[in-house]
This record gives C-alpha cells, structure tokens and sequence, in this order.
C-alpha cells in the first residue's frame, strides 16, 4: 500500500523523542534544558501528526497544519520561556531550579 520507511519505525523515533524529553525534564535542573526537553517533547508529537496523516489519509494535509500550530505555538512558548530566563538570571545570576526556588522567600 504505501512504499518508503515504515509507520513502526518512525513510531520508535517519536517515542523515543518523546521519553528523552520526559526524562530531560524531570531529572534536570537548568532551566535552558528543560526548555529544549519541552521543545524535544513537541517535536516527538509533530512527528506522529505527519506520519499518522501521511499513512491514514495521504492526500489530505491535516496533520500538517496541525504541526504547524505547534511549531508556531512552540516558538511563542520558547520566546517567552526565553525571556523570563533571562530576567531571572539577571536577578539571580544563575538559571538552575533549586537557586530560582530561593526567589519565594
């Protein structure tokens, strides 16, 4: 039915993206590496999108605007991400989690 890589293969890659970027966030304290864990997240289910619409329905492009959206919605994420780092080091001189908790007090 359809040629080229198959569907399980670029499942394993996703997948794997995707608990890399799980991992990456739960187990870092920088917050620059918990912003790309997120990113590398993202991107994981941009590649289900593709690959589910490209296999399901070939001559239709849903999954591909709906990539669209988070790319756009994961830039906007990243500037503002991006920007509140940058006001916190400035405040803190460091942009590790456990020296940012120390802001509450």
């Amino acid at each position: 039915m359809h040629q080229g890589i198959p569907l399980h293969y670029f499942l394993i890659v996703s997948t794997l993206m995707f608990f890399i970027g799980i991992f990456g966030f739960l187990t870092r304290r920088n917050l620059i590496t918990i912003l790309m864990s997120i990113e590398l997240i993202l991107n994981s289910v941009n590649i289900n999108f593709v690959v589910f619409n490209r296999y399901l329905f070939p001559h239709k492009l849903q999954g591909h605007f709906f990539s669209m959206i988070v790319i756009a919605i994961a830039a906007a994420e990243a500037a503002v991400a991006i920007a509140i780092i940058i006001n916190i080091y400035r405040n803190f001189r460091s942009i590790e989690v456990g020296k940012v908790d120390e802001m509450k007090h």
